[in-house]
């Protein structure tokens, strides 16, 4: 379905990836497309080199001549992305470009630390839930705060006879 926003693969000149970001959210605020064209995105991933004995994180580009965009389809977005300084097209057969499934999507974001495809959690404020993973993983807590719009939630962890406040992704629990 046109009408529908799904996230595209857009093929840059190799090196202009970051340049073609800029440029195309510049374009999308000039233009007033906020609606039409949501986020740009060039996948990056954290390499670690190991140089005179000291570590140094690097951020590398996991997809080199590409950029991801999120958006909706038609002919004006379409025109918009196509004509962008630094791309050279979408990628897809012919002239349609084929969006990312929702799991091809969700890895590269995941692997990035984005999270993307925003979790449903059915849980209430003052419910128990079972920490799955990170520092208090197998810990229990009570619902303090729920943040759906960022999928987080904040929890109240009993740490050594005190209530103590704890930001956690809904990825990280579970109902009891």
């Amino acid at each position: 379905m046109e009408s529908e926003k799904n996230w595209y693969v857009i093929h840059t000149y190799s090196g202009y990836e970051n340049k073609v970001k800029a440029n195309l959210e510049r374009k999308v605020h000039s233009m007033g497309m906020e609606d039409e064209i949501f986020r740009v995105v060039v996948p990056m991933e954290d390499e670690v080199e190991i140089k005179d004995g000291k570590k140094k994180i690097t951020k590398k580009k996991v997809f080199p001549g590409y950029v991801m965009v999120e958006m909706i389809v038609n002919d004006k977005s379409w025109y918009v992305v196509r004509n962008t300084p630094g791309v050279t097209g979408f990628v897809g057969s012919g002239t349609k470009p084929i969006p990312l499934t929702d799991a091809e999507i969700k890895n590269i974001l995941k692997s990035m630390g984005i999270e993307e495809l925003r979790q449903k959690m059915d849980i209430e404020v003052s419910q128990i839930v079972r920490i799955t993973s990170g520092a208090f993983e197998n810990w229990t807590a009570k619902v303090l705060e729920i943040y759906p719009e960022r999928s987080k939630l904040k929890v109240l962890v009993d740490m050594f006879g005190r209530e103590t406040p704890v930001e956690l992704d809904f990825s990280q629990i579970e109902k009891v």
